[in-house]
């Protein structure tokens, strides 16, 4: 990097701060800060939906996929993902917009108290909490790879730059600065890729190799196979379930884009945005990646500095320090989408259950402390960054695959699944069952079990056990021991009914210790 990359990297930096203090302004209540007060178009909803699902870990663990096996990057990861947002843009994204149009909730887990009951809730809030943590500082420990790779900066350094940054703007600004700057962010990748697609063509044409004419080349052997490695037909399928679950809601921050649309065709004209989005951009963010054997030579064993090597040696200043800026976009795009989504979580879901004074805060109060858990949980996630590549958590890609892959589905299930009618006899025992054994499932299969499997247990059971173990629990004690009362049957019709007819009902007084639907009063 020289002087040029440098201002460029900078003055990106500043325009996401202004953004920020910018969108303070239209930050009034804790509703303006986790679902932009319901206002949000549904185009700036999709764009944002889909920036806040990518990460520099594509340009660093997925990049190390693509250079070892090829296309099947894009067949196992945002082929799925674009499918289950497509299915989900029936099924969830309109039941979750009318958590907050219906039952007038801020945070994707709030309705969880009176769907099941408070135990249940709390399990799903804390635990989804940890593993945020977890996922997250995996993304800071991706970019301040890549960061390394231009600046020599050390990893530390990486993480506290761009997590500094983040906090800043997503903290002043809340859900709409989120979204205004992954709108911004949105305009810098497709930039940044376009320039970098050109950039490789040239290249491959120097070389006298064609642009189709280079699968034929020795280095591509077999990496035009969709089903490679240990990605085959068993890892898309779990993959695919999974991100139906992940990215319609189950991760949290996804869910806010819907709830944050006026109604519920809207979330459902957002989700279809998304899902077009990672149909198509990704096959041109991939492409460089896929002929990066041709260019570079890896010099980590898992591929994974490939891409940072391959952009230091093709681009001209300037466009360097683009394409760098289309790194830390990706990364703040969906870092700082889950500090908003975990603090909605904390302060309306948690704090009143182990704070009294919680329970009556002004808006007022419930914005600072929205302001202050943003920061903390970032500080957290930042600290985890420090541990990737340690014994624990190993490599950046064994976390965002094994440990959020694996761990997602015992959490999303009881939440995404109770929003449908077909699931209405499952209650707070098949929820906590299902997350619990899930959770239990995870375990085994990657530490005891795969410790006494000569070459452990494969990846894709690694990530489909426990998803599996959830549903067929959920589904199972469900029918062994139905729980659908009046009151929880209500809150389904409410999330599931159009118009103002049955949904419109009002919802009898939930059990459990509830004392309101939007779960601002707990009983001592």
């Amino acid at each position: 990097m020289n002087g040029l990359d440098w201002a460029v990297l900078i003055g990106y930096f500043g325009v996401m701060v202004a953004i920020g203090v910018w969108s303070h302004k239209r930050v009034d209540d804790v509703s303006d800060f986790f679902t932009a007060g319901g206002k949000m178009p549904w185009w700036l909803s999709g764009i944002s939906h889909h920036m806040s699902g990518y990460s520099a870990v594509m340009f660093t663990g997925y990049a190390g996929i693509a250079y070892t096996y090829g296309v099947t990057s894009f067949v196992t990861w945002s082929f799925p993902i674009a499918l289950g947002i497509a299915i989900g843009s029936k099924l969830f994204a309109p039941r979750i917009n009318r958590l907050r149009s219906r039952l007038h909730v801020a945070s994707p887990l709030e309705y969880l108290k009176n769907r099941y009951d408070l135990k249940t809730q709390q399990a799903l809030a804390w635990s989804g909490m940890l593993l945020k943590i977890v996922d997250v500082g995996a993304k800071w420990a991706a970019i301040a790879t890549l960061l390394s790779v231009f600046t020599g900066m050390s990893l530390n350094q990486g993480i506290l730059i761009t997590g500094g940054i983040t906090a800043i703007y997503c903290t002043i600004g809340g859900l709409w600065a989120d979204a205004l700057t992954e709108l911004g962010q949105f305009v810098i990748q497709l930039l940044a890729g376009i320039a970098m697609f050109i950039a490789v063509v040239l290249k491959l044409n120097d070389k006298g190799i064609g642009f189709f004419g280079a699968w034929d080349e020795p280095e591509l052997q077999g990496h035009g196979e969709p089903l490679v490695g240990p990605y085959g037909t068993v890892f898309l399928l779990a993959f695919l379930f999974i991100k139906l679950f992940e990215y319609n809601g189950g991760m949290l921050n996804q869910a806010q884009r819907y709830m944050a649309t006026a109604n519920a065709h809207e979330a459902e004209r957002s989700a279809r945005l998304s899902a077009i989005l990672w149909l198509v951009w990704p096959v041109v963010l991939f492409f460089p990646m896929w002929m990066s054997p041709l260019l570079v030579e890896s010099q980590k064993t898992d591929g994974s500095d490939s891409y940072g090597l391959m952009t230091e040696q093709l681009l001209p200043h300037g466009l360097l320090g683009l394409v760098i800026v289309g790194f830390f976009s990706h990364t703040m795009a969906m870092c700082s989408s889950d500090a908003n989504a975990i603090a909605a979580v904390f302060t309306r879901d948690c704090a009143p259950v182990v704070w009294r004074r919680a329970r009556s805060w002004s808006q007022g109060q419930g914005l600072r402390v929205a302001r202050i858990t943003t920061v903390v949980f970032l500080g957290l996630s930042m600290a985890a960054a420090t541990q990737v590549n340690s014994p624990t958590f190993k490599d950046i890609i064994t976390v965002v695959i094994r440990w959020v892959a694996g761990l997602m589905g015992p959490m999303a299930i009881p939440m995404m699944l109770g929003l449908l009618r077909p699931f209405r006899r499952s209650g707070p025992t098949a929820a906590l069952t299902s997350w619990s054994m899930g959770l239990l499932a995870f375990w085994l299969v990657n530490y005891p079990i795969s410790w006494n499997v000569e070459g452990g247990v494969p990846l894709q059971y690694q990530v489909s056990i426990p998803l599996v173990v959830s549903l067929i629990l959920y589904i199972l004690v469900g029918f062994i021991k139905p729980e659908d009362t009046p009151e929880r049957l209500a809150i389904i019709e409410k999330i599931n009914t159009d118009g103002d007819g049955a949904a419109a009902a009002a919802i009898p007084t939930p059990v459990g210790g509830v004392e309101d639907v939007i779960g601002t009063k707990v009983k001592d």
